[in-house]
């Protein structure tokens, strides 16, 4: 399967190995084999990963090869449904599921659990990732909203871009931020010899992340995070730059022997609060969530000194 359409101007300037991946929802390593694979074209001549995506030049992509395998719907144990009308509904997602099928995950996800459910959503965007306006990581836990119309896609997506949603996460990071409220501002972009991993880099995309201390342990913190942006990895970032990563989360520098002592298999975060205008009435919704078992079990080991 060929795809064939006109770069969008937001995307003017970037990388071809960063643009197929915004525009085509590949991960940028497979964006980038297309591209050494000769598979990406541009105004009819053959392009590198490296090379720029010019405005209203006419791209095609090979993508016979690309293709996300669609998994059945499957229903997933512990998601929980917040709230539901004819425009939108808002999960409460468990760990270890993805926000929509992706190049390399086999696993479950919101997409799939709800179409198991029966409950159909916008066709806007990737087959693969339809109604998504807005994604949690797979190893974190929390409310997210999909868009059910066509409508509440438009209005969400934009909404998100204009930065109106309000969204509220708390973590546990280790050690103890000083000052105990603050906001973190730097770049993020991809990281410079992993290519899975993210990291404040001084090209990287504008990313502003608020929180406030809530609570003090003697080996870490309770924070509540704003995020202004939405990055992918912000918070795990932002936190691990101040070198204060986030408890259990391993791949960003946290300690194993603590994540171990606290039974963390994963990062500890928490999508706590989701506030937005409703797509159709533009009545305020707000949106809460609590801890799952494995994070108030951590919680609970930190305040214990035994």
């Amino acid at each position: 399967m060929s795809k064939q359409l006109p770069v969008p101007d937001g995307l003017a300037g970037e990388r071809v190995d960063a643009g197929l991946a915004r525009l085509l929802g590949l991960s940028r390593t497979r964006a980038a084999e297309l591209a050494a694979a000769g598979k990406v074209v541009l105004d009819g001549v053959t392009v590198g990963k490296s090379d720029r995506l010019l405005p209203g030049a006419w791209l095609e992509v090979d993508l016979d090869e690309a293709r996300v395998e669609q998994a059945p719907p499957e229903p997933v144990p512990g998601m929980r449904i917040v709230h539901e009308d004819e425009e939108i509904v808002v999960v409460d997602k468990p760990v270890g599921v993805a926000a929509h099928a992706s190049p390399g995950w086999s696993g479950p996800t919101v997409v799939g659990a709800l179409a198991a459910a029966g409950f159909r959503v916008a066709s806007s965007g990737p087959a693969e990732r339809q109604g998504i306006v807005h994604r949690l990581d797979a190893g974190t836990s929390g409310l997210m909203v999909v868009a059910k119309s066509e409508r509440a896609y438009v209005v969400l997506k934009r909404a998100f871009k204009e930065r109106t949603v309000e969204k509220v996460y708390h973590a546990v990071v280790q050690g103890h931020p000083e000052p105990t409220v603050g906001t973190i501002d730097a770049p993020i972009g991809r990281h410079p010899s992993a290519d899975f991993k993210f990291a404040v880099t001084a090209d990287g995309k504008p990313s502003v992340t608020h929180y406030e201390v809530l609570e003090m342990f003697p080996a870490a913190s309770l924070v509540e995070v704003h995020l202004e942006t939405g990055r992918t990895h912000q918070i795990r970032v932002h936190f691990a730059a101040l070198r204060h990563p986030l408890a259990g989360d391993t791949m960003y520098g946290a300690d194993p022997t603590l994540a171990a002592r606290l039974g963390l298999q994963r990062q500890w975060l928490h999508a706590m609060r989701l506030a937005f205008d409703h797509p159709g009435s533009g009545e305020r919704i707000e949106l809460s969530s609590s801890y799952p078992e494995d994070l108030q079990s951590a919680l609970e080991r930190l305040g214990d000194p035994r």
